[in-house]
């Protein structure tokens, strides 16, 4: 983040609302914006607080960042301003590329996405001489049934600029919850293990086996949204869920409820009894990041060690603890008792610097990293391949990881679901600066409830004055899937026929209830970011 703030001599950010889901690192950026005049581009469907600080506003329709992204790249070709060393140098597949992207004119990519042409002429002039630029995103980009598709195109524009490897360059995702890099990182994805060693790698598969003294399946398994789905059918006969609130958290939640409900068995482990608790067998008190040791891996691959605070809190216990006992009793009752000579097969760790010593010496990325240098102060970025390695600040300086860097043709769709005249209106969602996620812990602070206490809905004047909704008038707004109500806030922030809602809040307020679970084919995100809706004004009550 700091190289970014230093070096860069433009950001462009595309899905990623910086200043309210990212402070520190939007702080930084408009701190850069100010000190040393960063030129900052912003492509987002809402008039998002980045753009007081940006020199352009691409404000596209939502769902469209592939045609946006393939038509930048095509005025850039068209003129010359691309990175041809680094192509050649660095890169293979851009052939085919270059002509896919022909048919991406600015005249066409203008009526896709609703950008002017001017506009895109002036973002793809500042993008092509101005070196280094960092492409930055977020959620806006990836939570969307193209998402893949959303990703594999930022990757071909900074491949195109030779903004790879650089010094204030890169191709930057921000993560959106806290350590979701370092959760990924210790295999909590579908058809990885710890490190990203694949499950359908015989050699990876067989270390894994050999160390901890168990057979482990070569299959792929489910994503979250495919097993909360799965309770339903009838093949996923019990959930563990730890940390999430899927009630408040995934899309269609009516449809989240009836499968857990449906579900034989669900444990819920978490801080407090969260709405997905209503549907719990068991609950577990887990602890908070105050009250435990560990590390968390931030989203520039920073694995930062987390100290102990306070003692738990009643009879609440770090989760690393549940887990082993949870594991040991499962053990202990009969159930694949692993191998007792593997040398990582036992439950028996003492704290997590011990489980970090494990995860080092199977997992390439992190073999250098170790309590020990973290309490020394050693700002540690994997991959650190050794106890001698310094880490990675910057990826990707001289070779890609797969050797050359691959360019992907990647072509424009629509959203899966569009308005129409039942539901007239594109809804998107997102997050305020003033709550977090499902808001468990936020809505127990008085001050940010006095702030921001209740679900407000953004929504253009123009639209406003068309359904008689005033600003600060209660609104209903129903989807295909349910129906929300909430507080309308009048605004410019959205164009016309978009509205914007927030998921923090419970019941009958939570935008979830109205998203939809199209689901991306090869990532299995849903597309939270766009779906039909219609809005009616409502009397006070």
């Amino acid at each position: 983040m700091d190289d970014i703030a230093e070096h860069a001599a433009a950001v462009f950010i595309i899905g990623s609302n910086t200043t309210e889901q990212h402070p520190v690192f939007g702080t930084m950026l408009r701190r850069a914006v100010r000190q040393r005049g960063l030129k900052v581009i912003v492509a987002d469907p809402r008039r998002i607080d980045m753009v007081n600080f940006a020199v352009l506003h691409l404000q596209h329709h939502p769902g469209t960042d592939v045609a946006l992204l393939n038509g930048l790249a095509h005025i850039i070709l068209a003129n010359g301003w691309e990175d041809r060393a680094f192509i050649e140098e660095r890169t293979e597949g851009f052939e085919q590329f270059a002509a896919a992207i022909q048919s991406y004119t600015p005249e066409r990519v203008s009526e896709i996405t609703g950008v002017p042409v001017d506009d895109l002429y002036k973002a793809a002039e500042i993008m092509g001489t101005s070196k280094p630029m960092a492409l930055i995103w977020a959620m806006g980009i990836t939570q969307h049934t193209t998402g893949v598709q959303n990703v594999l195109a930022c990757a071909n524009l900074q491949m195109l600029l030779g903004n790879i490897g650089v010094p204030g360059g890169g191709a930057n995702p921000l993560r959106g919850q806290n350590n979701v890099q370092g959760a990924c990182d210790m295999g909590c994805l579908v058809n990885v293990y710890p490190g990203y060693q694949r499950v359908t790698d015989e050699a990876s598969r067989a270390k894994f086996e050999t160390a901890w003294g168990v057979p482990l399946s070569p299959t792929v398994g489910l994503t979250v949204t495919e097993m909360i789905a799965g309770a339903r059918e009838g093949h996923i006969k019990a959930l563990y869920i730890l940390g999430e609130n899927p009630v408040m958290s995934d899309p269609d939640s009516n449809h989240v409820c009836e499968c857990l409900d449906a579900c034989e068995f669900l444990v819920l482990e978490d801080l407090f009894a969260t709405e997905t608790a209503a549907f719990a067998d068991v609950l577990l008190p887990g602890t908070s990041f105050a009250e435990k040791n560990g590390t968390f891996t931030n989203t520039e691959r920073r694995v930062q060690l987390v100290r102990q605070a306070i003692p738990p809190i009643g009879e609440s216990r770090p989760d690393w603890q549940i887990i082993c006992d949870l594991a040991k009793r499962i053990a202990s009752g009969g159930k694949r008792v692993p191998d007792t000579t593997a040398p990582y097969a036992g439950w028996e760790y003492i704290s997590p610097a011990e489980v970090m010593d494990e995860i080092a010496a199977l997992t390439p990325i992190y073999a250098g990293i170790s309590h020990q240098r973290l309490e020394q102060g050693e700002r540690l970025q994997w991959p650190v391949r050794g106890p001698d390695h310094p880490g990675t600040p910057i990826l990707h300086r001289e070779q890609f990881a797969r050797g050359l860097g691959k360019f992907h043709v990647v072509e424009y769709t629509p959203p899966h679901e569009l308005p129409d005249a039942e539901y007239p209106l594109v809804l998107t969602t997102g997050r305020v600066l003033y709550h977090w996620h499902g808001g468990e812990m936020t809505r127990r602070a008085k001050g940010l409830l006095e702030v921001y206490p209740t679900t407000l809905v953004e929504i253009n004047p123009e639209d406003a004055e068309r359904l008689g909704v005033e600003d600060g008038q209660p609104v209903r707004l129903t989807s295909r899937r349910g129906e929300v109500r909430a507080v309308a806030q009048v605004t410019d922030r959205v164009p016309p026929g978009v509205v914007f809602g927030n998921f923090h809040f419970p019941g009958e307020q939570n935008i979830n209830l109205l998203t939809i679970s199209a689901l991306d084919p090869v990532a299995k995100i849903p597309e939270y970011k766009v779906c039909a809706v219609r809005v009616e004004p409502l009397q006070e009550e």
